[in-house]
């Protein structure tokens, strides 16, 4: 079967919700440009230093504590709101 042959029979199985939401994101995501450049970014193979371990445990930790803030007020922390 080939991949269209696979992606027809999988909308075929989908609620008419997830139809749209499955159209939104694909029609997004064939129209921004930022999307398609990570989509087609070489893997990023270098070695991370323990320090940004260290960083990226830490804000992982952060998170999972609850301690994120959301877009709007990062937004406005950044003067961008």
């Amino acid at each position: 079967m080939t991949t269209k042959e696979r992606l027809h029979e999988l909308v075929d199985e989908l609620t008419e919700a997830e139809a749209a939401a499955t159209l939104l994101i694909t029609e997004r995501h064939r129209d921004d440009a930022m999307l398609q450049a990570l989509a087609n970014a070489p893997k990023d193979d270098e070695a991370s230093s323990p320090a940004e371990d260290d960083s990226a445990q830490r804000a992982l930790n952060a998170y999972h504590q609850g301690e994120a803030i959301d877009a709007d007020e990062l937004k406005h922390d950044l003067d961008l709101a």
